[in-house]
């Protein structure tokens, strides 16, 4: 294994993330280029298309890292099968990535995401196995709402309370 090589693909992909990331603050993704990411990273394109096949595959790969990040906070949960709705941690990780939020529901993942989970077990019980789907769907919108609402106010809230927030919406079910 080439150390050296490795140490320049990591060091390149984090520089093609980075420029991504800053362009997409300003500019829709459809507006941005492989051009555009190779001039701001000083990288050649042949260093980008040895590493993504499109600015979509570019994309995804930012997705994958964030949920794979979250999915990290929660890891021994989902592997004790268990949850702990534990959303003061979720609140946490986004103020401490917000730029990396920010770009996740500006991509337009927020319809397929896999940042929150919830807990169906604990809805059958409150909600007498009735409508599960649509009370999965309103928790959803719901707290993604709160969350690109906080984002858009630059998370001038604590994580404390914003999850007080979800708490009170939830209080007598949980």
């Amino acid at each position: 294994m080439n150390t050296p090589n490795n140490k320049r693909k990591r060091e390149s992909i984090e520089r093609i993330e980075k420029v991504f990331i800053d362009l997409l603050q300003s500019k829709e993704l459809n507006q941005i280029s492989v051009s555009d990411i190779c001039k701001k990273a000083g990288l050649n394109r042949t260093t980008f298309y040895a590493n993504y096949a499109d600015i979509y595959a570019l994309a995804d790969s930012i997705r994958d890292k964030l949920e794979s990040s979250l999915s990290e906070l929660y890891q021994s949960e989902i592997t004790q099968g268990y949850n702990s709705n534990d959303y003061l941690r979720l609140f946490r990780h986004i103020k401490e990535n917000q730029i990396f939020y920010k770009t996740y529901f500006k991509l337009g993942y927020d319809d397929q995401y896999k940042i929150i989970s919830y807990d169906i077990n604990l809805a059958r019980q409150h909600f007498q196995n009735l409508f599960i789907e649509y009370h999965m769907e309103f928790f959803k919108g719901g707290i993604t709402k709160i969350i690109k609402m906080w984002l858009q106010n630059g998370c001038r809230e604590s994580p404390e309370e914003m999850f007080e927030i979800i708490r009170s919406e939830y209080r007598e079910r949980t």
